[in-house]
């Protein structure tokens, strides 16, 4: 948290997005690693940048329900995010598991708003993939992942009416907010929270885009525990998303959500009946999220 903290510092001086992103180049692992069948895809953004993602085929002999677009948080790249998706293919979701440019074997450097053309790239690449067609889509967004596919969405009314569902897990609501938790938890930076935090962009912030997004039925996962994107954020999310929405609290640390089978099951119910779901589990210790805040 306090390198964060020294990296807000320095670009909320700037006013730059560049704080969002903590790109690893290169990939340690592949799905193969988890025994899952894959392949390499390529993408090309619209300013030429070369991308690459993985597709994850459903389990052989299972039927294909339909298909995952996956998009991971800001650390790392794909083979960091892969146990958010790798759980899928045995229940018969294919993944496109896509890494952002600067990430892993994408080219580029990361930055608003240029990212935002690489989720149109894989939005392309799926609108095109024989395998997809005639089979309900769904978009898997975790932690910035999420924010940057509610602000993508927002913008593109095209893009999502191909959806069938939204799913968010531990997504923050504002950039600026955010910036001001972290600069708040080190000694450092706390007597400067509120001034820098005010530097920080917050136009792109996924609360800002939630109430346009009808038409969508959400899943919104977040941790009662979660130490980087505090439990109001998903709170705000889900007050603010039209209807229909679920909000759904978990356990555990920021996007661990599905190490625990049994926030695995909530997602495959929802994505059973998108439309109808309305939840399996509450947790006493959260606060109502229909109650104003």
């Amino acid at each position: 948290m306090r390198a964060l903290a020294l990296l807000l510092l320095a670009c909320a001086l700037q006013g730059c997005s560049g704080w969002l992103f903590y790109p690893v180049k290169g990939l340690p692992i592949t799905p193969q690693r988890a025994e899952l069948a894959y392949r390499d895809v390529q993408l090309v953004a619209a300013d030429g940048t070369r991308l690459h993602a993985w597709w994850l085929p459903a389990k052989a002999g299972v039927a294909v329900k339909g298909t995952v677009l996956h998009l991971h948080g800001n650390g790392g790249n794909l083979a960091w995010h892969l146990g958010g998706a790798a759980w899928l293919p045995e229940q018969g979701y294919q993944v496109l598991m896509l890494d952002y440019r600067g990430y892993g074997l994408s080219e580029g450097e990361p930055g608003l708003p240029e990212v935002y053309q690489d989720i149109e790239a894989a939005f392309a690449w799926l609108a095109r993939a024989p395998e997809v067609q005639g089979k309900p889509l769904v978009l898997l967004g975790q932690s910035l992942g999420g924010a940057l596919a509610l602000h993508y969405l927002a913008e593109h009314e095209e893009r999502r009416a191909m959806l069938a569902a939204l799913v968010l897990d531990g997504v923050p609501a504002s950039y600026r907010e955010v910036a001001r938790f972290a600069l708040g938890n080190s000694w450092l930076t706390w007597p400067l929270q509120v001034p820098l935090s005010w530097l920080v962009p917050d136009g792109d912030s996924a609360i800002h885009a939630m109430p346009r997004l009808s038409g969508v039925p959400m899943l919104i996962y977040h941790s009662l525990d979660d130490e980087v994107v505090p439990l109001a954020n998903g709170v705000r999310l889900y007050q603010a998303a039209p209807p229909p929405r679920v909000f759904q609290p978990t356990r555990g640390g920021h996007v661990q959500t599905f190490a625990e089978p049994a926030w695995r099951e909530v997602m495959l119910r929802f994505l059973d009946d998108p439309q109808g779901f309305v939840g399996l589990h509450r947790l006493a210790e959260i606060p109502n999220p229909d109650s104003p805040q």
